[in-house]
């Protein structure tokens, strides 16, 4: 109407109002995909080698780094907990604590396994190989009881001198603190704590928290399982796929979600990851609730 009667004046102020109309939408509808329970807690990421030999300690090491550079420039605060070097290059393991707004809601869908491919700095021969990486996730509840029982009897507690910067108490005693729960395999390790019994407190909260997450998967999966469908669990399957060679994409295999310029996502630029799991981690949840 307004371009029938040439009002262009009221055209532009009309389109800025609906510009800024579609941003308000825009915010409300990212509000509406933090509805899980621990969206709004902490958390509690650790990063961990897996098959690959070195490949997969320098691939942890890679990811650590761009996990602390996207928390760093989201203004989060980040705590390591644990870090564990490798023999040779990168990291065998290493736990952060992140605090900051909605910390576990933007992280919980890096929960899973990393596959990287690339031309091994290693390898003598330049040859193509294939490294992986676990990423786990799990909402820190604080002093919180959480409620579940663990058998004594089912964990095995190990102690060994913590490693990495921390000052001389920690370099020089055997405070860090390992808790391995034996039914499942699940670990829980820190070592940031000045004292043993303080670490151990910890390690067992993260434990705790751990086998919370794995039988509310269990629980979904359970649910998929009785309604016909045959959907993996989260834990150890492969999330997203970092080629480097014989060219470069980052592609995220739940969402589809696929990004070109591989190394801004490994400088920490995770936001289309974290927005498109969020998105389709509603969508998950509304066709369970509608079956």
């Amino acid at each position: 109407m307004l371009l029938e009667f040439g009002d262009r004046d009221s055209l532009a102020e009309a389109s800025q109002s609906l510009a800024l109309v579609a941003k308000e939408l825009d915010h409300l509808e990212l509000e509406s995909l933090y509805f899980g329970e621990y969206d709004d807690l902490p958390a509690i990421l650790t990063v961990y080698a897996g098959a690959g030999g070195v490949d997969a300690q320098d691939w942890a090491d890679m990811l650590l780094r761009m996990y602390e550079r996207y928390l760093t420039n989201k203004g989060y605060s980040v705590t390591r907990d644990e870090y564990t070097e490798g023999e040779e290059a990168g990291i065998k393991s290493a736990t952060i604590s992140v605090r900051g707004d909605r910390a576990y809601g933007n992280l919980e869908g890096e929960r899973g396994t990393h596959r990287l491919v690339r031309i091994s700095p290693f390898d003598s021969q330049a040859r193509r190989h294939t490294a992986f990486a676990g990423v786990d996730v799990i909402p820190d509840m604080g002093d919180e009881k959480i409620e579940i029982e663990v058998n004594p009897d089912e964990l095995r507690i190990d102690t060994f001198r913590s490693q990495g910067a921390g000052g001389q108490h920690v370099n020089t005693t055997d405070s860090a603190v390992r808790i391995t729960h034996l039914p499942t395999g699940l670990v829980a390790t820190c070592q940031n704590e000045r004292s043993q019994l303080q670490n151990r407190e910890r390690a067992m909260n993260m434990l705790k928290a751990k086998l919370l997450v794995l039988a509310k998967q269990e629980q979904s999966a359970q649910l998929d399982e009785i309604r016909g469908e045959n959907v993996e669990a989260g834990w150890g399957r492969q999330i997203r796929s970092y080629v480097l060679q014989p060219y470069q994409m980052v592609k995220d295999l739940r969402t589809d979600v696929e990004v070109g310029n591989v190394d801004a996502i490994l400088d920490g630029d995770l936001d289309p990851f974290v927005e498109g799991y969020l998105r389709w981690r509603r969508a998950e949840h509304e066709r369970r609730t509608s079956a």
